[in-house]
């Protein structure tokens, strides 16, 4: 395999689809320039292949970039677009929330709206708090709309390839940690299923879900330190929050009998609430103790780095976490 960083898979996918069919195209804030002259970062070199009619960039407004996937969707065409940072969905959200997520449910299911919308998401680059904001959670409630959060490069370029070819609204969340770590990925032509969790570790006592850059930067590495003390973790990678693969989760919590959540985003009203609750109803008899999650804690992204650091989960978060399971 080819190892590259998440950045390179995610423009190998972009590309290879671009080849394929005519009708991609991508837009965003300097997507053909500026930022994404570095190697590392998903459009570059896309401009100077593919030219300006396929690779726009764009004014600075999120509601006009989301609006123009919306419209060229509408007209058949498979837009992917960026919107540069997390927190920035918020000025798109009317164009995504009252419009991509809603109109194929309005037409009954007689016309579709392929688009992608790129979002830059993740902490631990001193960017600030208007710029690090985890909001799969609010894109996860929308019906209508699929949300997808790799954690490895080979997912990511698998995933890419699938949502661009999807006739439904897909939020691909890119972890700007990832860009810059090489990994393996295939070098031939494959898609991923939008859907479908992947158990990155096998174990026999404690699950702990995860997704994005919390699987690599904390929960693999908490499963190695456990391993040595004989307790064996099972690493269930979501790589997809809507739809909810809802099968893999349960059939590792039955195995295990316990249950932790990990994710980056604010505790209250994370994603993770929503795992914990699906263990709870469709599990309950299976737990041999009370689920736990360990996630950021309800404040802004701090902007000083010795705060960030307190910010985000980490592995000691992580294995008091799975003892505290363990000893209930």
């Amino acid at each position: 395999m080819q190892q590259i960083t998440m950045g390179q898979a995610i423009r190998q996918a972009l590309a290879e689809e671009m080849r394929r069919d005519p009708g991609v195209f991508i837009a965003g804030e300097g997507v053909g320039v500026g930022i994404h002259d570095s190697p590392l970062m998903p459009t570059y070199g896309l401009l100077t292949e593919f030219g300006p009619r396929r690779v726009k960039d764009t004014p600075v407004s999120e509601q006009a970039i989301a609006g123009l996937a919306v419209g060229a969707s509408v007209l058949g065409l498979r837009p992917v677009v960026e919107v540069m940072f997390s927190p920035f969905l918020t000025l798109a959200s009317d164009q995504i929330v009252n419009h991509a997520a809603k109109l194929r449910y309005l037409s009954g299911g007689k016309s579709s709206f392929p688009l992608v919308i790129r979002v830059k998401s993740g902490s631990g680059f001193g960017a600030g708090c208007q710029h690090c904001h985890d909001l799969e959670a609010w894109m996860a409630h929308c019906p209508g709309l699929k949300v997808v959060m790799p954690g490895t490069a080979a997912d990511a370029k698998g995933l890419m390839k699938s949502a661009i070819r999807d006739d439904n609204p897909v939020i691909f969340f890119e972890d700007m940690g990832l860009y810059f770590f090489p990994s393996p990925v295939p070098e031939e032509d494959y898609t991923i299923p939008i859907g479908l969790a992947d158990v990155k570790r096998p174990g026999r006592d404690v699950t702990v879900v995860t997704w994005s850059k919390m699987l690599g930067t904390v929960a693999l590495k908490a499963a190695g330190s456990l391993s040595k003390e004989g307790i064996e973790l099972e690493i269930v990678d979501l790589r997809t929050l809507a739809p909810l693969d809802k099968d893999t989760i349960l059939k590792s919590v039955k195995k295990t009998g316990r249950l932790v959540v990990l994710h980056e985003a604010n505790r209250t009203g994370g994603f993770g609430g929503e795992i914990c609750a699906l263990a709870a109803e469709d599990a309950f008899h299976d737990l041999k103790a009370p689920v736990k999650r360990v996630a950021a804690p309800d404040i802004p992204v701090p902007f000083s780095p010795p705060l960030e650091q307190f910010y985000l989960p980490n592995e000691e978060q992580l294995l008091q976490a799975v003892k505290d399971v363990m000893e209930a």
